[in-house]
C-alpha cells in the first residue's frame, strides 16, 4: 500500500519526511520521493527501489524547505520508474496519491485536448494537471481543490502543495485513511499514526470524503459538500505498536474499512489499468494445456477457493477439484500429469495447507500459492507466488485478506480463460473495468449500509441460531457469513446451498430462526426466491442481502433488506463480503465478545 506523509512548520523537513516514510515501509513499495518548497520554488527528489536510494540521492542533492510531502509508491498505472514515482509536478502544484483515479483516462484526454503535456504514465498526474488548470483559470487553492475533487472518481488519499502557498498543505480522503498530527508551531499528515509517531501523539483522522487545509498553526476540515466539519482529535499510542487501530474500536473494524485500499493495491499487481487487461506472465503458471486444477485451503481461505472454483470453471472451462486441506492431505487424491495445484493461505504457514502442497509437489505438479506473506514457507515452496497485498491483518477473523484473495483469484481465472481461449477480450475488459471500480463501490456501500446493519445486529443478537442460504458463489459467501458470525459472536450459525433447504434444514425453520439469504439478481435469483417463499411460509424471519434489481423483484416482507449496487458477476462476491462481515462484527460488538481475539482461536494454525 502506498504511504503518504506531509509536514509544515519551522524545521527543515527533508530528512524528517524520509524518516516518516521508513515507518510506512511495512505497507510495501517500489519507489519513493519527496517534495519541498524553498525560496518560493518547488523542489523534489525521487528514486526507484528502497528508501536508501532516495537517501543517497538527497545526500548528493539536498532539499531545503520547512514544508514538504513524501510518498512510497506501489505501482498501479505505469512501471515502477523514477519518472512515475511521486510527487508529481505541474505548473507550481505537487501531488502525492494513494489509491486509484478510475476516470483518469477521460480526464487525461480532456486535458491533453486543451494543451496539457503529461510526463508520466500515472493516474496521479491527472490530479496535478487538473489543479494547475483550475489555478490558471484564477481559482484560489481551496477553490481549485474543491473543483478537482468534484471531477475525480475512485478511492484515494491525496496530499498537495502549491508553490505560491509555502505554509500550507492540502489533504483529501476518499477511502484510504489519512491522519493529521498536531504539533507546536508545526503540523503533520500521514497515511496512519505510525508514520507520525516520532513527532506527535495527538491525531485527527479525516472521515471518508473529507478534505483539509493544514498550516503550522491550524487545521481546517471540510466535508464532501465543502461545508466546514469538526473531527475529534485523540491521543494515539502509534509509537508503541507496529500497527494502530486509528479511530476504530477494533482491528477487525479497521480492517473491514481498509478493504477499498488494499483491494486496489492487490489489483494493481495483476491489472494493467491503462490497457484494461489482466497482466500475468504465463511462465508463472500456464493454464493452457491443463485438464484439471487442484485447489486447497483452510477456513475462510477455503471459501475463497470455492468462489475461485466457480470462476475457473465458468470463465476458463477448467475443472477444479477442491477440498479443505485437512482432508486433501489424507485422501490420497490421484494427481494426473496434466494437472496443477493452487493453495491459498493468509499467513503462508497453515500446517494442513503446507502438507497438501508437499503432497502435490511429491507428485510432480506445478504449484501456485496465493499468500499474504511473501517470505512464508508456502510461498518459498511454491513454483509461482501470487501475493495478496492486504498488509498486516491483526483481527483473527479474516476480512481484508479474504477479499484480496478473491481479487487475486478473479485475475487468475481471467488469465486462465484468456490462455485457454475461453474468455473473449471484450468480456475480459468489462470484468477488469468492474474490478477497477470495486474499491470506490466499497466506500459507497459501507457508508450506506453500516448504520442499517448495526441496527439489524441488535435484533440478531437475541437469537441462538441463524441459517445462511445462497446459490453459486453466494453459497460460498453464505458459508463465510456463518463462519464469521459463529467465530466472533458465538451464535450458532450454519450455511446451506439454497437448493438443499428442502432436504433437511427446512425442519429447523420457525419464528426463532433468522435466515440470511444472499441473493444478487443473477441467473440463480428466481430459484433462490422460491426458497425464500418456503422460509416465509414457515414463519422464518428473513434478512435479504441483494442488489438494487433483486430488491425491486423480491416479493416478500423481510426482517431487513440490505441493498447493494448491481455489478458485474466477477465483483458480486467481493462486494457481498462486506455486509456479511459487518453483520458478524456488529452482532459481536453488541454482545460484548472479544472481537479481535475470539476464544479458542488463533490467527495462524501452524499445527495439525
Amino acid at each position: 500500500m502506498c504511504g503518504i506523509v506531509g509536514m509544515v512548520g519551522q524545521n527543515q523537513v527533508a530528512a524528517l519526511l524520509v524518516d516518516a516514510l521508513k515507518r510506512l515501509e511495512y505497507r510495501g513499495y517500489d519507489s519513493a520521493g519527496i517534495a519541498t518548497i524553498s525560496d518560493g520554488q518547488l523542489g523534489r527528489r525521487r528514486a526507484e527501489g528502497k528508501l536508501v536510494n532516495l537517501e543517497t540521492r538527497l545526500k548528493a542533492e539536498p532539499l531545503a524547505g520547512t514544508v514538504g510531502i513524501g510518498h512510497t509508491r506501489w505501482a498501479t498505472h505505469g512501471a515502477p520508474t523514477e519518472r512515475n514515482a511521486h510527487p508529481h509536478f505541474c505548473n507550481g502544484v505537487a501531488v502525492v496519491h494513494n489509491g486509484i483515479i478510475e476516470n483518469f483516462a477521460p480526464l487525461r484526454a480532456e486535458l491533453i485536448a486543451k494543451g496539457a503535456e503529461f510526463h508520466s504514465q500515472t493516474d496521479t498526474e491527472v490530479v496535478a494537471q487538473l489543479l494547475a488548470a483550475y489555478r490558471a483559470e484564477g481559482l484560489a487553492p481551496r477553490e481549485a481543490m474543491q473543483a478537482m475533487l468534484s471531477r475525480v472518481e475512485g478511492a484515494y488519499a491525496l496530499a498537495v502543495l502549491f508553490e505560491d502557498q509555502p505554509e500550507m498543505i492540502l489533504g483529501a480522503r476518499s477511502g484510504p485513511p489519512l491522519a493529521v498530527g498536531h504539533g507546536k508551531g508545526e503540523m503533520f499528515l500521514g497515511s496512519d499514526a505510525i508514520a507520525l509517531a516520532p513527532f506527535t501523539d495527538k491525531i485527527t483522522y479525516l472521515d471518508d470524503g473529507d478534505w483539509a487545509v493544514i498550516t503550522p498553526h491550524s487545521l481546517e476540515i471540510y466535508d464532501q459538500s465543502g461545508a466546514p466539519a469538526e473531527r475529534q482529535s485523540q491521543i494515539t499510542q502509534g509509537a508503541t505498536y507496529v500497527v494502530d487501530k486509528g479511530n476504530h474500536r477494533h482491528f477487525m473494524e479497521k480492517e473491514i474499512h481498509e478493504q477499498s485500499e488494499v483491494i486496489s493495491h492487490t489489483l494493481s499487481n495483476y491489472i494493467d489499468f491503462a490497457e484494461g487487461r489482466v497482466r500475468l506472465d504465463s511462465a508463472q503458471l500456464d493454464f493452457t494445456n491443463l485438464d484439471r486444477l487442484a485447489m486447497s485451503a483452510c477456513g475462510t481461505a477455503y471459501y475463497a477457493g470455492l468462489i475461485g472454483k466457480c470462476w475457473f470453471e465458468r470463465f476458463a472451462r477448467l475443472p477444479v477439484e477442491i477440498d479443505v486441506a485437512s482432508e486433501f492431505r489424507y485422501r490420497e487424491m490421484p494427481l494426473p500429469g496434466r494437472m496443477a495445484a493452487l493453495f491459498i493461505s493468509q499467513s503462508g504457514e497453515t500446517a494442513d495447507t503446507l502438507a497438501s502442497l508437499r503432497y502435490c509437489r511429491d507428485n510432480k505438479l506445478a504449484i501456485g500459492a496465493v499468500v499474504n506473506v511473501r517470505e512464508s514457507t508456502i510461498a518459498r515452496e511454491a513454483d509461482a507466488v501470487f501475493p495478496t497485498l492486504a498488509g498486516p491483518e491483526i483481527g483473527v477473523a479474516s476480512t481484508k485478506a479474504f477479499t484480496c484473495q478473491l481479487s487475486v483469484l478473479a485475475a487468475l481465472a481471467m488469465v486462465a480463460g484468456r490462455q485457454r481461449g475461453e474468455l473473449p477480450e471484450a468480456e475480459e475488459r468489462a470484468m477488469v473495468q468492474a474490478l477497477i471500480e470495486a474499491p470506490r463501490l466499497f466506500n459507497e456501500v459501507i457508508r450506506k449500509i453500516e448504520p442499517q446493519i448495526e441496527a439489524l445486529s441488535r435484533d440478531l443478537a437475541r437469537f441462538k441460531d441463524v441459517l445462511y442460504l445462497g446459490r453459486g458463489t453466494s453459497f460460498a459467501m453464505a458459508l463465510e457469513g456463518a463462519l464469521k458470525l459463529k467465530e466472533i459472536s458465538y451464535i450458532h450459525a450454519e450455511a446451506y446451498a439454497a437448493g438443499e433447504l428442502k432436504h433437511g434444514p427446512i425442519a429447523l425453520i420457525d419464528e426463532n430462526m433468522p435466515v440470511i439469504v444472499i441473493a444478487p439478481h443473477d441467473r440463480h435469483f428466481e430459484k433462490t426466491m422460491s426458497n425464500m417463499q418456503e422460509v416465509a411460509a414457515r414463519g422464518g424471519q428473513i434478512v435479504l442481502i441483494t442488489d438494487e434489481a433483486g430488491a425491486a423483484a423480491a416479493p416478500l416482507e423481510t426482517m431487513a433488506t440490505i441493498v447493494l449496487p448491481v455489478v458485474n458477476e466477477i465483483v458480486t462476491p467481493i462486494l457481498h463480503a462486506l455486509p456479511v462481515q459487518l453483520i458478524a462484527y456488529h452482532t459481536a460488538v453488541f454482545m460484548g465478545t472479544d472481537v479481535d481475539q475470539p476464544r479458542n482461536l488463533a490467527k495462524s494454525v501452524t499445527v495439525e
